[in-house]
């Protein structure tokens, strides 16, 4: 992820995270099975350091509400247990990956959580928010982070642990 927002000079990584969420997941077995183990927090941790090293700006913010709230329609992002008595989205998530907005349109329901954790923190940042439409949210554009990587890369990463001295902790 570092390497992507280096070639393509982005300045700022914002992160959509609740803590302890995973805590009272429901999936069924198979399902937790494979979201539970995703260390999401030692990536994190990661990341503080890798940004700090690299001088890109990172930001973490709850994402309480991202994925039932429309962006197109700017419906209020509530956070973690002050949603009011009666509040209603304008849009409905249907399943995984398509979201239909109150006019119909549909829009991929993870660029639309992604847009609206954005939203949670454009102003703390000075994002300007206004040109994401909904071209971007029905035609996301794809990045295979791993496939972009080339092989002489992975050969340099490779030798560079097996320099590193040891540490004992």
């Amino acid at each position: 992820m570092i390497n992507r927002c280096l070639n393509d000079r982005v300045g700022n990584l914002v992160i959509g995270w609740n803590e302890r969420q995973k805590d009272s997941s429901n999936m069924g077995k198979r399902g937790e099975q494979n979201f539970v183990a995703i260390p999401t927090k030692r990536l994190i941790n990661r990341l503080k350091q890798l940004c700090f090293e690299y001088g890109i700006v990172l930001t973490i913010t709850e994402s309480a509400y991202t994925s039932q709230s429309s962006f197109l329609h700017g419906d209020s992002l509530h956070k973690h247990g002050e949603k009011p008595n009666g509040w209603q989205p304008s849009g409905l998530r249907l399943k995984r990956g398509l979201y239909r907005t109150r006019h119909g349109f549909l829009v991929n329901a993870d660029c639309n959580g992604a847009a609206n954790i954005l939203a949670k923190v454009a102003t703390q940042l000075g994002i300007n928010v206004v040109k994401v439409g909904r071209g971007a949210l029905t035609l996301p554009k794809r990045y295979d982070l791993f496939g972009s990587l080339t092989k002489l890369y992975r050969k340099r990463c490779g030798a560079r642990q097996e320099a590193a001295p040891a540490t004992s902790a």
